[in-house]
């Protein structure tokens, strides 16, 4: 299946793209399904299984599907309206989506967390259900947060494979696999960025393409700056206090005095990198990387490049984004992003292997070289867990895009000292990090049932 450069990075809100983008854009499909039904609604419920039922309160699960009943939608959020929203539907017990009058909604009452049953599709799953004047279900959907903001019916699971078909054909270079988009590139002549260029080509012109991937970085670089300048207690619980502040301050403090060692740059990543997941554990508007949780990486090694790697140019960010997206394609398509379907590996690790090869390409490597950095990152996250400390997407996650950058810089950096060969494909990797994936305990997979969250003091 096609996936666009827009789809890997879409804008949206925290703390979490699958356990709260996914189900807000759930409720809004739920609603388009609706408004084109002949029978009359009268109110919504909303059932949440998996890990959206074990790790829903820290991330935001309950707020986000009951924005999304009332019409809200991640990349156009106003926290203010957001507020104003959900006041009404607590004093009132009904929401009011667009075309479709008010619904009794009561949230109490409506959203249940079933944490006994778990729904087939995937471990993010939801059951979406219209009822009558007389309380009867009028309309079911189950839907599949399947990570990265990316949301999918039972009947669009089934035609999945139908699909994938029939894109590849409307599209010049449709690579599924590392090896395939290797060999289409040697064929070509093109690099991946461009090969990628001309696939979206199929869908946009130039100008929109330029422009929305203008948006992208500019949303990416407002998070990061945002993220350095605000400070203060992160909500949750934890009582985990924003770093990123004090750590640029400070950064910015030593320059010029000749008290940095070397290995200062790595907290230049750091501090970039938390920026972004501070804002992200906030609910701040972030851009999927390819997720919520491991939104911070790949702007962090695109400011790395841009303030700190000499002859770095701006013009060449579109090539960032697109190779980097090219990567997080085929992880996707052939594994998962989904830290609830395979752990943290398929976030931070994909992540940072999609940082690592943007940032190969634009450092000059070849086709081969960008793929070996993307390998060297993934390896070397491989059965990562994905163990939120009360659920919340701030511990360990925030200092784990920190060392996620760090990666992908330095997989980036030897991959560049080679000619491209090396032992293990980058297809291997991703193959095994999705067999790592599902042989992992639940207890490691975005339900705060084991690791981290049930050996730290989280009250």
């Amino acid at each position: 299946m096609f996936l666009s450069v827009f789809d890997m990075f879409k804008v949206g809100v925290g703390p979490s793209s699958s356990h709260t983008m996914g189900p807000m854009v759930a409720g809004g499909r739920f609603l388009d399904h609706l408004r084109a039904q002949p029978f009359k609604v009268a109110g919504l419920r909303a059932s949440l299984h998996g890990s959206l039922a074990f790790t829903g309160v820290g991330h935001a699960t309950d707020r986000a599907t009951i924005l999304g009943l009332a019409g809200v939608l991640p990349d156009s959020y106003d926290h203010a309206k957001a507020e104003a929203i959900l006041a009404d539907i607590a004093r009132t017990g009904t929401v009011s989506p667009k075309g479709l009058g008010r619904l009794a909604f009561v949230p109490k009452d409506d959203l249940i967390f079933d944490y006994e049953t778990a729904l087939p599709g995937h471990a993010n799953g939801m059951q979406l259900m219209a009822t009558d004047a007389q309380g009867d279900v009028v309309a079911r959907e189950v839907y599949y947060s399947i990570g990265g903001g990316f949301v999918v019916t039972e009947a669009e699971q089934a035609r999945e494979a139908a699909l994938d078909a029939r894109d590849a054909k409307a599209h010049p270079y449709p690579f599924e696999t590392a090896v395939q988009m290797l060999d289409m590139a040697k064929a070509s002549g093109n690099t991946i960025a461009q090969m990628k260029r001309e696939n979206e080509l199929v869908h946009l012109d130039p100008d929109a393409l330029a422009a929305g991937l203008d948006r992208i970085w500019g949303v990416m670089n407002d998070c990061i700056d945002r993220g350095m300048a605000n400070d203060g207690i992160l909500p949750g619980g934890l009582l985990v206090r924003r770093r990123a502040k004090a750590i640029h301050d400070s950064l910015m403090a030593e320059q010029g005095l000749n008290l940095s060692a070397p290995h200062t740059i790595n907290d230049w990543m750091s501090v970039y990198a938390m920026a972004v997941n501070e804002e992200n554990a906030a609910g701040g508007q972030v851009v999927t990387s390819p997720t919520n949780g491991a939104a911070g990486v790949l702007p962090a090694v695109v400011r790395y490049w841009l303030h700190h790697v000499p002859g770095a140019a701006p013009s060449r960010i579109h090539d960032f984004l697109l190779t980097a997206s090219a990567i997080g394609g085929i992880i996707k398509h052939n594994a998962s992003i989904s830290g609830a379907e395979a752990g943290c590996q398929a976030e931070v690790g994909s992540a940072s292997a999609m940082a690592a090869a943007g940032l190969c390409a634009v450092m000059g490597g070849t086709p081969m070289q960008i793929e070996n950095a993307a390998e060297i990152a993934l390896e070397h996250h491989l059965g990562l867990t994905c163990d939120p400390v009360r659920g919340l997407v701030q511990v360990p996650c925030i200092e784990r895009n920190g060392l996620g950058a760090i990666k992908a810089v330095s997989a980036a950096s030897l991959a560049l000292r080679g000619d491209g060969t090396h032992l293990v494909p980058l297809d291997a990797c991703i193959k095994t990090m999705f067999e790592t994936g599902q042989d992992m305990s639940v207890k490691y997979k975005e339900t705060s049932l084991g690791g981290l969250a049930v050996n730290v003091p989280n009250c």
